[in-house]
């Protein structure tokens, strides 16, 4: 044998052990990245839960039972100002591109390709607004384009899952399906934003020849029609199958659990109505807190997996809402709406405390010191740079600006980045009634005080959050030196954004921006 071969062969050997090495050292790196799932409940009141996200608990933490949140929280911290939008449509298109509503425009609800959500008024024009949702491609009217942190994620060596509420985008546009964001999985997430029924009996919307019988009803869940499996139990079975299949595949997964409960309709969950009617609750509450128990019930199935896998240890749990529930409380004492936001004013669709602020935890095992509250805010877009900081992704180009901050800090006791920070809602549309701090409106929040400016009227709300959590006692004439810092503050920054306004029909001039008054 001669020496010439001998070298190559020498040579071809330590170059296929380097080859091992590296490919060793990758494998490892990626399984020391940590899964992430990301469990989204729809239209979660404050005080929906057994557990207090305020300084006491309340009436209603004594009513609901949600054993797993509270398990949960346990093992990680639990935020106490968590902040969405005041809707489903803004709060998941600043998910999914960590832009502000301000600048991806999505300020009301989606479903319909080309057609607006807004209420009529006969003396407000409303903005043109982003009413198709938002998109990673060009190519359609009315839509933000923004680059999706879950594409960035597979790219980076993640296997990706949705299950559940999509929401990003209307029908018949790029948006609507989560493949297009960068999900290897979608189960049943498609461009509505609620569901036609919770009930198998009803096929979850689907007429017995299998046709959907409304917008709303649930896609990609017929092997369980008429099996008398609730929809939030149907998508759970399906997130496990999901998740046995992806730890098959030796690389790190991020599973968004995006349930539709607790949106409306309120079906009964015969696994938990029977409980609460012994409670005492009318059947209508009775319900309301059986779409509760069932939604915790799915969390702890989830954590189940991950002990039951060998993966609780290596696994950041994320527990969070998209906005407020639907009523503040002299509604639900007249029995007409079903959830509760206690102490806070108001509800979904309202820019007071009760339409934004969610219940929050956040599991980082090893990172998270157990059983801690924070009380600094968050904002919804701020899951994005932190959820690829939490993947090791530091480093990545976005077609347009990030508006979120990490509030890794927060987690790792580091940092604050919320001192001094502050945060923008623009709502210049007509969702629903006219309720409490609902329609036309913006607001900011900045350390301790936040200022609601309503378009049409040109009225101004001045609270201190901190020691008037309820927003019950506006201090607008007290602090007109506040008000006046923090409407600049916020005209400068919707400018500055792209944010719109409404019109007067009668002069068609725009309303003003809150420094000009």
């Amino acid at each position: 044998m001669s020496k010439t071969f001998l070298l190559s062969f020498a040579f071809a050997s330590l170059a296929g052990a380097t080859v091992q090495a590296k490919e060793k050292t990758i494998t490892e790196a990626t399984k020391q990245r940590p899964n992430i799932i990301l469990f989204m409940v729809d239209d979660m009141g404050w005080q929906d839960t057994s557990l207090p996200f305020w300084t006491q608990k309340t009436h209603y933490n004594e009513v609901y039972e949600t054993p797993n949140m509270e398990r949960l929280a346990k093992k990680g911290m639990m935020f106490t100002q968590a902040y969405a939008c005041n809707i489903s449509s803004a709060t998941r298109c600043s998910l999914i591109t960590g832009a502000n509503n301000t600048r991806h425009r999505v300020t009301n609800w989606t479903l319909q390709k080309n057609k607006a959500t807004d209420r009529s008024s006969e003396t407000i024009q409303l903005p043109d607004w982003n009413y198709n949702g938002v998109s990673q491609v060009k190519g359609t009217p009315n839509t933000f384009v923004g680059t999706s942190f879950v594409e960035l994620l597979r790219q980076s060596g993640y296997h990706t899952i949705h299950c559940g509420k999509a929401h990003f985008g209307s029908i018949d546009t790029p948006g609507e399906n989560p493949t297009h964001w960068g999900f290897e999985v979608n189960i049943a997430g498609h461009a509505a934003g609620g569901l036609a029924t919770y009930l198998s009996e009803r096929n979850y919307g689907h007429t017995r020849d299998g046709s959907p019988y409304s917008l709303m009803s649930i896609p990609g869940l017929e092997n369980y029609w008429g099996t008398g499996v609730f929809a939030t139990e149907a998508l759970t079975r399906e997130a496990i199958k999901a998740l046995n299949k992806a730890k098959e595949y030796n690389q790190p997964f991020y599973l968004y659990m995006a349930h539709y409960a607790i949106h409306v309709p309120i079906d009964k969950d015969m696994r938990f109505f029977p409980k609460y009617i012994k409670k005492g609750l009318s059947d209508k509450e009775a319900a309301y807190a059986s779409l509760i128990e069932g939604m915790d019930k799915s969390l702890g199935d989830l954590m189940d997996w991950l002990e039951q896998n060998d993966e609780a240890d290596n696994t950041i749990v994320i527990f969070m809402s998209d906005n407020g529930g639907l009523a503040a409380e002299p509604e639900w004492r007249d029995g007409q709406i079903h959830t509760q936001n206690y102490p806070l004013n108001s509800g979904k669709g309202s820019l007071y405390e009760g339409g934004i602020r969610e219940p929050m935890i956040v599991s980082w095992p090893g990172v998270v010191t157990p059983d801690t509250r924070c009380d600094r805010y968050v904002m919804i877009e701020d899951f994005y740079p932190t959820l690829l900081e939490m993947a090791g992704i530091r480093k990545y180009k976005t077609v347009n600006p990030i508006d979120g901050i990490s509030f890794v800090p927060l987690l790792k006791g580091t940092g604050d980045p919320s001192k001094g920070r502050t945060l923008v809602w623009n709502f210049p549309n007509i969702w629903g009634n006219d309720g409490p701090g609902i329609n036309l409106n913006c607001a900011i929040r900045k350390d301790e005080w936040k200022l609601i400016f309503y378009y049409d009227t040109g009225k101004k709300e001045l609270f201190n959050i901190p020691k008037d959590i309820g927003e019950k006692n506006n201090v607008s004439e007290q602090h007109p030196d506040i008000v006046e810092r923090l409407s600049k503050e916020l005209g400068n920054y919707l400018r500055a954004a792209g944010g719109q306004r409404p019109t007067f029909k009668a002069t068609g001039k725009p309303c003003l921006w809150p420094d000009e008054i």
